[in-house]
């Protein structure tokens, strides 16, 4: 029986934005596939007499018109996208395209166990059509851009066209710390190679064997990237450079999202039969040592397993793995303005490696675009080194914090008078889309906040259900406010 989500959230405040989450709950939506959510939330926005369109990449467009009395305000738009991150725990089998997030509250926290929950940036999707069908809170001229192919690349914001927006103000709803406003994000840019590989047929009298690393707790690939965390595929990687028994590697495959931290790699082997329980007793002895090298991660296993023999052996893994390893991973820089925030980082997800060839994908990020390009550069440089052909695509721009912006002195105040305290500001090092609004809509004064989400692109990806609470007062105080024009507002305190 399929678990009903509109049950879990009943009594859940504010009741309108927890039931548009349990919406997009039941309606699949990995990147690229948003078709189906785009369509019911035009016919909705239809049925509450909405203005709904799609622009030529996908991305949902709604707007209202201002309340009567604040027309001459600016056009506020508020900002989400509507795919998610589709990860779940090994041995699971949720299909993303088919089935619905099976939501559970557990201490405060809105949660799914076995995969991601889409909080990332359902939550923010939810706040913005709260606001559209709220017939009570006053604004202005108020637009909702729903943006998709976030998570895979940002196509729906590289894909906007100038003019399509008219506001002047864009409140993006796509962070995940409560109690501080976002004035700056990464940019990113990703590398696609591919690697030659040679291979030789497995003697016929050996067997097949899968050796394993799984149970991670991965994690967002850009907030997340400065954790101690292992990288699943690095780890196998390098473990099996270090195995001393026979063996050799038919094919190895570990992660499958760019943006995310992988959690588990397989790896196919060949080995004569009697060298098994030897190999079987090392890879033993090898997870003792991940485990202590690896405190942060208590979920880690490394495992041997009996698998069909391989047809084909791979020639030269030995230097293929490390020249993989050999690539630049991590945190390559943190930054001189920001304290504690990472300036320029790279991940490697997915890769795939059999007779036929190795594919590797990389996810460069920095908040300054030159080294972002330097970062890809050198990548693309070394893969050309071993042999491989490498192109770096789909770039996009960080987004530049501005300190002295008027609108955030004026949300500053505003947050101020409603929680008795300043909100932190932040940059962050992860991919929002204001960098490409900014270039295609210069017009733009932009803030981003959100709730407190922990564990995004991963599962157990979970939301504070009081921070959402405290963003919808903030996100209707500010809409109120922010359509006030500043001198009649003061003189409505006076």
């Amino acid at each position: 029986m399929i678990p009903n989500p509109a049950a879990i959230f009943a009594n859940l405040n504010p009741p309108a934005v927890w039931r548009h989450f349990a919406t997009l709950s039941t309606i699949p939506r990995p990147s690229k596939h948003e078709a189906a959510l785009v369509a019911h939330l035009a016919a909705w926005a239809k049925a509450h007499g909405i203005a709904a369109r799609t622009d030529a990449v996908g991305n949902l467009i709604l707007s209202k018109p201002a309340t009567p009395g604040r027309e001459n305000a600016p056009g506020i738009i508020l900002q989400g996208h509507l795919d998610m991150v589709c990860q779940q725990v090994s041995g699971h089998t949720h299909d993303f395209q088919r089935d619905p997030i099976t939501p559970e509250i557990e201490a405060g926290w809105l949660l799914a166990r076995r995969t991601t929950l889409g909080a990332d940036n359902g939550i923010g999707v939810a706040l913005a059509l709260a606001a559209l069908e709220d017939e009570r809170l006053p604004h202005g001229a108020l637009e909702v851009l729903l943006t998709v192919d976030e998570e895979a690349g940002m196509g729906g914001a590289h894909g906007l066209q100038a003019g399509s927006l008219r506001g002047r103000v864009l409140l993006n709803l796509d962070t995940e710390e409560w109690g501080a406003f976002y004035l700056g994000c990464a940019g990113g840019v990703t590398v696609e190679a591919c690697l030659p590989v040679a291979a030789t047929p497995a003697p016929a009298d050996w067997q097949g064997a899968e050796l394993r690393v799984d149970g991670l707790l991965g994690g967002h690939s850009g907030i997340d990237i400065h954790l101690p965390r292992a990288h699943a595929t690095r780890v196998l990687l390098a473990t099996l450079l270090q195995l001393p028994q026979q063996f050799e590697v038919a094919a190895l495959s570990g992660g499958d999202a760019i943006n995310a931290l992988p959690r588990s790699a397989s790896a196919l082997l060949a080995l004569p039969p009697e060298a098994y329980p030897a190999l079987a007793d090392a890879a033993r002895q090898a997870e003792i040592a991940l485990r202590q090298q690896w405190r942060e991660e208590p979920g880690l296993r490394l495992s041997l397993t009996p698998a069909p023999r391989p047809e084909q052996n791979l020639s030269e893994w030995r230097e293929l793995f490390a020249a993989l390893l050999a690539l630049p991973y991590g945190v390559a820089a943190m930054s001189a303005d920001f304290h504690g925030v990472v300036e320029t980082s790279n991940n490697l997800a997915p890769l795939d490696i059999a007779p036929a060839g190795a594919r590797a994908s990389f996810l460069a990020r920095s908040l300054l675009d030159t080294e972002r390009d330097k970062l890809a550069g050198r990548i693309v440089r070394q893969i050309e080194q071993r042999g491989g052909t490498a192109e770096a695509q789909g770039a996009y721009p960080g987004w530049t914090p501005d300190p002295d912006s008027p609108l955030l002195q004026r949300c500053l105040s505003i947050y101020q008078q409603e929680f008795g305290h300043r909100p932190r500001l932040e940059v962050i090092h992860a991919g929002l889309e204001c960098g490409l609004f900014a270039r295609s809509h210069p017009q733009l004064a932009m803030l981003s906040f959100g709730p407190d989400i922990r564990g995004a692109h991963a599962p157990g990806e979970r939301v504070n259900i009081a921070s959402v609470d405290k963003c919808w007062q903030l996100l209707t105080r500010l809409l109120d406010q922010l359509s006030v024009p500043e001198d009649r507002k003061l003189r409505t305190e006076d």
